[in-house]
C-alpha cells in the first residue's frame, strides 16, 4: 500500500468516507460525524497540503490528515510552545476494517511528525467515543484532559474534546511513502 498526498478530486471519496464511517459508528450508537462536514473547508485542508490518502492499488483505504496547527481553544498557552503535529479525521473503508491500517498510519503520522522536529503527535477525539479513546490508549497515546467549551469546526457545540498525545518517533509503518519530506516546524529544535 501508498501514502501520497490527497489531490483536490479527492474530496468526493473523503465525504464518502466520512458518511460510510458516520453510518457504522451510528450503529454502534455513536452521534460522531452526525453533522456534514463543510466541503469547503475540507477542500482547503487538501490544497494545504495536511490530507493523505492511503490507497491499495486503485483502491484508497484510508485517509489521515496530519498538520501542525492545532484546533483553537484545545491545547493550552503552554502546551502550544511544545513542537506538535496534530492527527485529523483518521478514516479506514469498512472493507479494510480489522488489519490496524489505523495504527500504521498512526505510526506513519508519527515519523512524519519527528521527521517535521515535532516532540508530540496529538489529536482530539469524540468526547462519547469510549471505543474510540480505548483505541488510541492502546496505540500508546496518553490522555491528557477532556475540554467540553467551545464550537466545533464544522459548527454547534465541541463534541470531539478528548485530548491525547504520544511521544512523535521514528516508526516501521511498512507503507510505501511517496509524499514530500515534511516542512520543518517553525519551533522545532
Amino acid at each position: 500500500m501508498i501514502i501520497t498526498p490527497a489531490e483536490s478530486h479527492d474530496v468526493t471519496k473523503l465525504l464518502a468516507f466520512r458518511a460510510e464511517a458516520a453510518a457504522w459508528l451510528r450503529g454502534l450508537g455513536s452521534d460522531q460525524w452526525s453533522r456534514p462536514y463543510p466541503a469547503d473547508k475540507l477542500l482547503a485542508t487538501i490544497e494545504a497540503g495536511t490530507v493523505f490518502m492511503l490507497r491499495d492499488g486503485h483502491t484508497t483505504a484510508g485517509t489521515i490528515t496530519l498538520t501542525p496547527d492545532a484546533e483553537e481553544g484545545l491545547w493550552t498557552d503552554d502546551e502550544l510552545t511544545e513542537p506538535a503535529m496534530f492527527v485529523n479525521k483518521l478514516t479506514i473503508a469498512r472493507e479494510y476494517a480489522g488489519l490496524d491500517l489505523g495504527g500504521r498510519l498512526l505510526d506513519w503520522a508519527g515519523d512524519r511528525a519527528h521527521r517535521a522536529g515535532a516532540r508530540w503527535l496529538r489529536l482530539d477525539a469524540w468526547t462519547t467515543n469510549e471505543g474510540l479513546q480505548r483505541y488510541y490508549l492502546a496505540h500508546g497515546f496518553i490522555h491528557i484532559r477532556t475540554v467540553r467549551e467551545g464550537v466545533a469546526v464544522n459548527g454547534g457545540p465541541r463534541v470531539s474534546g478528548w485530548l491525547a498525545q504520544r511521544p512523535a518517533r521514528p516508526a516501521d509503518h511498512r507503507f510505501s511513502d511517496r509524499t514530500p519530506a515534511p516542512e520543518r516546524l517553525r519551533f522545532a529544535a
